[in-house]
């Protein structure tokens, strides 16, 4: 399992630790992943996801993750994101489609 948000995409970046003598080691920055269930009220149930804390302020800002991905473009998410956007748009059509 990679260390990267399925939302934002945010990674892991390099850099060094400097010390006091200014040596200079490489090290990682590592983003705040969470295993996070999120509901999704199309798909009336929940969706799991490792988000950074990040990711999950940006969802729960834009109403959840249903109105998340419907309002992102394709071509800004990652390929997991667009996975679970396929299934709400699925479920939409078929509730649409059952309502008329």
């Amino acid at each position: 399992m990679s260390r990267r948000c399925e939302i934002t995409g945010k990674g892991v970046l390099s850099g060094n630790n400097v010390s006091h003598a200014n040596n200079k080691t490489r090290r990682r920055f590592l983003p705040n992943l969470q295993e996070t269930s999120m509901l999704s009220d199309v798909l009336g149930a929940n969706v799991r996801m490792r988000l950074s804390t990040r990711g999950i302020r940006t969802v729960e800002k834009n109403g959840g993750i249903d109105a998340f991905l419907m309002t992102t473009r394709n071509s800004r998410l990652p390929e997991e994101a667009l996975v679970v956007k396929r299934q709400i748009l699925k479920a939409a059509a078929k509730k649409a489609a059952k309502a008329a």
